[in-house]
Order: structure tokens, then C-alpha cells, then sequence
């Protein structure tokens, strides 16, 4: 691979080694929320050895050098000026960004990466400082280090120490320091990864740690050097110092079966373009798992489901308002209504929302609902002093109806190029191309494929509205929902039932079947008895503070 170093500034983005199917259509995602087009005011750059067999975490991103400074700023400290795109500190958005390189050489071999250094001029560049910003110290007062990341391998310190002797051409000199340098350099060595992370063909043997001699003679798939952006603010690591472990489910104060994981919900709301003064709505809220994180990038909260006792919490300090007070933001709008019959509960001819994000109810845990009685035909009057506490009774959802209706929904009140993201459960007989939901008014943008199991996985799919909705084919959009019919549509229902039948074919499984069904009577045991000690306690404390 040969870099253009000499006209293009091309930046490395590390990736974490999770989330592989969501890479590109987050950060995608990333640069147009920025005004930041691919194709036009950057590219995307080959990787060396590119195609490869197994995905790879990395993406080069080249720019114009002559946009660096005039379009584009990499300072950490830079002043906000205008019509400035800081890079920085629109990549760190993205969820899945590790880390952020100003690459000055790659290659396949470590001496490649030496070649195309001094073939290039970001060393030039970097002594003049020119783009560093106002607060760059000058070149021989900088600090630095070169930090050794070898993937899916350990490497000794005099094995490392000899990798940077192949970088002291470049003789800096400022300082050498460890701990907080001004700036910091890195030298990757990559090697195949799988799904896991791990080196597919590992360096030491599992047991004794012992070096395996065909595998440690093979090459590297690619060697980067450059100098990492934003260490004085976000660290070598981006996702280090607790950045998204605070919005862990762990640490929330109200949670049900079905909230979504804090990860997966930031990366949701990026690729929905949430950003500060968005409106965004959940048709399908629960615990307001995904509402939170929208909230948290700085949109107007709204959501809405038919299950009032979920949106009214457990208590007054166990509900979604109580997530929300923990992290210091304003309570979202929250609505018993039901999505199956949003056009009469709200005026829905009008544009209103930016964004759409939500986690539909698919049966897996939690089975969908909507308005009606249990039996056809049977409705029963509610007495007026019932009306203040009165739950509506509810009946099945079918999923064809559920996907159907949420399209629809989207359709219809999303603003023009306002987005839908949705996740869909599906197995291994799933085809994009034909079992996806579709829509008139809305044009496919991404899907991003999560494997939970060997049978099972989800889907976490991006709409956007393109077209104007045309009230008086309300009818006609829902028929055309499914490409394929409810034959589409069974594929992501009764999910449950399909992997129980999966399950009990394999030749363990009544075995298992009965630990767990004994561990689960254990535990309702174990309860029950709590119950009742609690209870006996109350009632003997109670008597005694009655004795005079």
C-alpha cells in the first residue's frame, strides 16, 4: 500500500475489536451529523493487504492537507471557530472509536511503514507545527514517547524496545516522557483477529505460553505508525477513564427485562443523527433505556407505551424519571398510548420528530400489545371510580402489524431526512434483502448484524424519510410492508418458540432443561422464605412497641 502523504492527511481510526457489522455505519453516520461527506470532502483509503479474510479494525480516512487548518482543525485546545469542523472532537462521538491516529506510514512490514515515513512529509509538517494549533509548544520543547501496540499478541520489552530502534531516524528532540508526554507516537503491528479478538494464529501456545515457531514467523498483516490526536483530553484510549461504564445498566436505579444495553443504545442514537435540540421519540419506551441516551445527546425526550404500570415505575424512586435525575437530566414527555392506533391520538399529517429510535416488543421476552378487548365483540364499560387507575385492556400484537404500524408511524411524523432506527430479531434463515420491512417513504440506509447465539441474532436497521407521505395511501403503505407477506413476517415471530424447538434437539438438553428448572424452584424457595422471616419480623416488632 503506498499513502499519498504528500498531498493528504490521512487519519487511522481504531476501532474496538466488538460491534465488527456496526463499524462503518457508525461513523458514517459520525461525519455526516458533522457535515463531513465521504467521497467529497475525504476518502476512504485501502488498508494494506486489503481484502482480507477476517474483519479488521481499522479505517484510513485521508483528507486534503490543505483543508487541515482552513476546513478542518486536529488541535485538542483549539478556540471554536468558524466554520471549523474539530475532528477530534467530532470522531470522539462515536461509540465504537478506540483510538485516533495521524498516520504517517504504513506498510505490510515494519520496514514498509519506515519507507512510506520518509517517503512522505508529515515529519516536515510536524516540526513546522503549523497545524497543531495555538497552544503546540514549539518542536524542540515537545515531550513525547512511542507506545508499542502489538494486536492479539505479547511482545517482551527488549522485543519492543527493538521495534522502535527501526524508528530512531526520526530523532526528536524534546524530552522522552513515559507519563503525560506533550505528545504521543504509537507503533501498530496487526494480525488477523477473529470474532473474539484473539490472534487467529496465536503467538504463544495456551498452556505454557510458549512461542509457536510457524506462528511467530508469519508476517504482519500491516504496520502504522503516527502520532495519536486528543491524548490530553481523551487519552490514548477514547474509551477509557469510565467514559461509557457510567451509563452501564449495572448502575441504573430502574430497569426491566427488556431495557436495551447503554453501548448498543448510544451507537442507536448515532446513527439516528441525534444531536443537541433534536426531538426524540420511542414509540415502544419500557424503561427508557434508549429514550436516556438520546436524552444524554441532548434531544427533547418523548415516549409513549400502552403498559401504564411500566411507565409509572415501581415506586417513586424506582422509574424512568429516576434514570434520568441520576444523570442530571430533564424528565422526558412520557404517554400511555398505543402505536397501533397513533393517528387517533395524535395529529399525525404533521412532520414532528428528528428521530425515531426504539427496540419494538418481538415475543422473545416481552410479547407486543395493543388496544382491544381479549374476546372479539366484548367491551366493558369502566365505572368512574375506576377512571383514575384504570388499566385498558389489551390483546395481541402480531409482528406483521407491530412492523407495519412503526413504519407507518415514522413515515408520517418524521421531518425530511429525519431517521428511523430499530432493532429486529431474527435467525439464521433471515434475508435482508427480501424479509425486511420496507416502505415508500423511507429508503434502507444501513443494517447492522449483532449474533447473540449460533441460531439467533439482531438486526439494528437504519430507515430515512425521503419521500412525502401521502395520507390517502395509509392502507396501501402497510399491505406493501412485508416483500414476501406474512411469510417475511413469521420469520422474526414466535422467535421464542423457534429456539426452544432448536434447543431440544440437541442431546443435552432435557438434562439441562431440569438443573434449571430446579435452580429455578430454588430461587422462587429462597424467596418465599425471605417473605415470610421479613413478614414475621414486621409483626414481632409491631408487637413489641405495643407492650407498655
Amino acid at each position: 500500500m503506498s499513502l499519498n502523504a504528500t498531498q493528504d492527511y490521512n487519519l487511522l481510526i481504531e476501532f474496538v475489536h466488538k460491534h465488527l457489522d456496526f463499524h462503518d455505519a457508525e461513523i458514517h453516520s459520525i461525519l455526516e451529523m458533522h457535515g463531513i461527506k465521504i467521497g467529497v470532502d475525504c476518502h476512504a483509503r485501502p488498508l494494506p493487504n486489503q481484502p482480507s479474510v477476517f474483519r479488521r479494525p481499522f479505517m484510513i480516512l485521508s483528507f486534503s492537507w490543505s483543508s487541515i487548518g482552513r476546513q478542518f482543525s486536529v488541535s485538542d485546545n483549539d478556540e471554536k471557530k468558524e466554520n471549523v469542523i474539530n475532528l477530534v472532537s467530532s470522531l470522539s462521538r462515536c461509540t465504537l472509536i478506540r483510538s485516533v491516529i495521524e498516520l504517517w506510514g504504513a506498510g505490510q512490514t515494519i520496514e514498509d511503514c519506515v519507507q512510506s515515513i520518509q517517503s512522505g512529509n508529515s515529519m516536515r509538517r510536524y516540526r513546522e507545527g503549523k497545524y497543531l494549533g495555538s497552544d503546540a509548544k514549539k518542536y524542540e520543547e515537545r515531550t513525547w514517547k512511542i507506545h508499542v501496540h502489538t494486536l492479539g499478541s505479547t511482545y517482551t520489552r527488549e522485543e519492543q524496545t527493538k521495534m522502535r530502534s527501526h524508528l530512531a531516524f526520526l530523532d526528536f528532540p524534546g524530552k522522552v516522557q513515559m507519563k503525560n508526554p506533550d505528545v504521543e507516537f504509537i507503533f501498530i503491528r496487526e494480525v488477523d483477529l477473529d470474532e473474539q479478538g484473539g490472534a487467529v494464529y496465536p503467538r504463544h501456545s495456551g498452556v505454557n505460553k510458549d512461542i509457536i515457531p510457524e506462528n511467530d514467523a508469519r508476517p504482519s498483516l500491516a504496520c502504522y505508525f503516527g502520532r495519536v490526536l486528543g491524548i490530553s483530553s481523551l487519552g490514548r484510549n477514547w474509551r477509557g477513564s469510565n467514559r461509557l461504564e457510567q451509563y452501564s445498566l449495572k448502575k441504573r436505579v430502574y430497569l426491566g427485562p427488556t431495557s436495551m444495553d447503554s453501548e448498543l443504545s448510544l451507537i442507536m442514537t448515532n446513527l439516528a443523527l441525534i444531536k443537541k435540540g433534536s426531538f426524540a421519540f420511542d414509540p415502544f419506551v419500557g424503561t427508557g433505556s434508549i429514550l436516556l441516551t438520546a436524552a444524554l445527546r441532548g434531544a427533547y425526550a418523548f415516549g409513549t407505551d400502552i403498559d401504564l404500570r411500566v411507565l409509572r415505575g415501581r415506586s417513586q424512586n424506582e422509574n424512568i424519571a429516576a434514570n434520568f435525575k441520576q444523570y442530571g437530566l430533564p424528565p422526558p414527555e412520557l404517554v400511555r398510548s398505543d402505536n397501533a392506533i397513533y393517528h387517533r391520538h395524535y395529529r399525525d399529517h404533521l412532520p414532528l420528530f428528528d428521530a425515531i429510535v426504539t427496540d419494538p416488543p418481538y415475543g422473545i421476552r416481552a410479547g407486543a400489545r395493543k388496544s382491544g378487548p381479549r374476546k372479539d365483540g366484548e367491551v366493558r364499560p369502566v365505572l368512574d371510580e375506576h377512571r383514575y387507575d384504570h388499566v385498558a385492556q389489551t390483546r395481541p400484537y402480531s409482528v406483521s402489524d407491530v412492523m407495519a404500524d412503526l413504519l407507518n408511524v415514522a413515515a408520517s411524523t418524521l421531518k425530511m431526512g429525519g431517521r428511523l432506527v430499530y432493532v429486529i430479531p431474527s435467525m439464521l434463515d433471515f434475508d435482508e434483502n427480501e424479509d425486511l420491512p420496507r416502505h415508500e417513504c423511507l429508503r434502507l440506509v444501513s443494517v447492522c448484524y449483532q449474533p447473540l447465539q449460533t441460531e439467533l441474532g439482531r438486526r439494528t436497521v437504519t430507515m430515512e424519510k425521503n419521500k412525502e407521505y401521502d395520507e390517502k395511501k395509509r392502507f396501501l403503505y402497510s399491505e406493501n410492508t412485508w416483500v414476501n407477506g406474512t411469510e417475511s413476517a413469521e420469520k422474526v415471530a414466535n422467535i421464542r418458540e423457534r429456539l426452544l424447538e432448536a434447543a431440544k434437539k440437541k442431546p443435552d438438553y432435557a438434562e439441562k432443561a431440569a438443573i434449571r428448572k430446579q435452580k429455578r424452584k430454588a430461587t422462587k424457595d429462597a424467596k418465599k422464605k425471605a417473605k415470610r422471616e421479613a413478614t414475621a419480623k414486621e409483626v414481632e416488632g409491631t408487637g413489641q412497641s405495643k407492650c407498655p
